[in-house]
């Protein structure tokens, strides 16, 4: 009898103990949660916005590829954006530091974007693998490398160019950055080929692959953000400034075959050293205006020879490159002295038409620039082309005239008025 009383009473303690436990959370749950809430979420230790889905997908994402040795790092503007604005708290945020409220990873949005360096990417398929077995739903982008299109036998192999990982309904967009001959990093276009699922995340809404995109290598460094240890562009003003600017176009290298078998390429020993002097000199006229942060792009013949045959015109006999007005510096000419350029002649005043030369102007329509690569450099170039060369050259810049003569009025040239007789010292200098 004893025995069972014991063992009533041991029921009675067990129940009554819970009973209390589940008073307690009910007292939490609908008497202090609610009077101290917005107390207790601004107290030391508390954690805000750790539980969101993007956090989560960027939390396992970063943990992927540190486990893997892929070296990622954060591109996306928005996320870069709110960096750079609060860059000074980030740079002394560490894991000893004690982060209260998730800031930047917790931002509402469908992506969060990353890049990589394929070049340094050393078990891709491994990566793949292990993604999706941490319950990543993963999407390779392939397509053909451009760098390849000038060889026959090669033209045609393909390369990664986006991979995009969802968990649950945040993605992960990772951008493939490819190495160029100029010592800068490729994208390539995001193009959905025909199998594959339109819905799977909002393609429409991704910062990255609406067009190929040239960018300066940019130097690294490791912050810690939201908790998390990534790295980021040492200075992310300078990679936001680039995107959007950042689209890129190719050499058309099928048109310049077809162009090259009707009309036979100039293999003359003169032919070739002017086009190694024009290419030393275009580099070194870019590495100048680059120091000057001076936009500019191929222009008139330099242009043409890039588009119609991705090489130096051979019998062109100098290089063209343009640049704004309003990006016009007056220690340009002095910069192109000291390195090594002198100045031959000078046509016109920085406050009158930008093309001016003796008593008329040239006449472009409106354009943009992008980037391209020629003899191994990253050049801009008007984006819309055809219309430019057809400014310049007309609708048979197709067919090569050497014995083309600058001098002569190309089809864009207007009447702009005559400077008098007594600013003629001023406009037109020769040295």
């Amino acid at each position: 009898m004893s025995k069972i009383s014991k063992n009533v009473i041991l029921v009675l303690l067990t129940l009554t103990s819970s009973a209390f436990l589940l008073f307690q959370l009910y007292y939490y749950k609908h008497y202090l949660s609610t009077k101290n809430g917005s107390a207790l979420s601004k107290s030391k230790g508390s954690r805000i916005g750790f539980d969101t889905t993007q956090w989560r997908a960027v939390k396992k994402f970063i943990m992927l590829t540190s486990s893997q040795n892929v070296p990622v790092f954060l591109i996306d503007p928005l996320i870069l954006e709110l960096i750079n604005k609060n860059f000074e708290q980030v740079k002394n945020t560490s894991h000893a530091s004690s982060t209260s409220e998730c800031k930047f990873f917790c931002v509402p949005r469908d992506f969060t974007t990353f890049a990589l360096q394929y070049q340094l990417w050393k078990n891709e398929e491994g990566w793949f693998r292990i993604a999706e077995n941490m319950g990543f739903q993963c999407l390779k982008i392939e397509s053909k490398d451009p760098r390849l299109d000038w060889i026959d036998s090669l033209s045609g192999t393909e390369i990664p160019l986006h991979y995009i990982c969802k968990l649950a309904s945040h993605a992960i967009h990772l951008v493939v950055f490819h190495e160029r001959s100029g010592n800068y990093l490729w994208h390539g276009h995001l193009r959905l080929k025909g199998h594959i699922d339109r819905k799977f995340v909002p393609f429409r809404k991704l910062q990255f692959g609406r067009y190929p995109g040239a960018f300066d290598r940019p130097e690294l460094q490791q912050i810690t953000v939201d908790g998390l240890d990534v790295l980021i562009p040492k200075d992310p003003m300078h990679f936001l400034q680039e995107i959007p600017h950042s689209r890129f176009i190719e050499c058309r290298y099928k048109e310049a075959r077809a162009f090259f078998q009707q009309y036979l390429d100039d293999n003359t020993v003169e032919a070739m050293t002017f086009q190694k002097h024009a290419k030393e000199l275009l580099q070194l006229a870019a590495k100048t205006l680059k120091k000057l942060g001076v936009r500019f792009w191929l222009s008139s013949g330099t242009c043409l020879g890039w588009y119609r045959q991705c090489s130096i015109i051979p019998y062109s006999k100098d290089v063209d490159l343009g640049i704004f007005i309003q990006d016009y510096k007056s220690d340009i000419i002095s910069a192109f002295q000291d390195a090594g350029l002198p100045l031959k002649h000078k046509f016109g005043k920085p406050n009158s038409s930008p093309h001016c030369l003796f008593c008329h102007r040239y006449l472009f329509p409106k354009f943009t620039l992008c980037w391209t690569e020629f003899v191994d450099t990253k050049f801009r170039v008007p984006c819309e082309t055809v219309e430019y060369i057809e400014a310049n050259y007309g609708k048979t810049w197709k067919i090569p005239i050497k014995t083309w003569d600058w001098k002569r009025s190309p089809p864009n040239v207007w009447p702009n008025g005559v400077w008098p007789i007594s600013e003629w010292d001023e406009v037109i200098q020769l040295y």
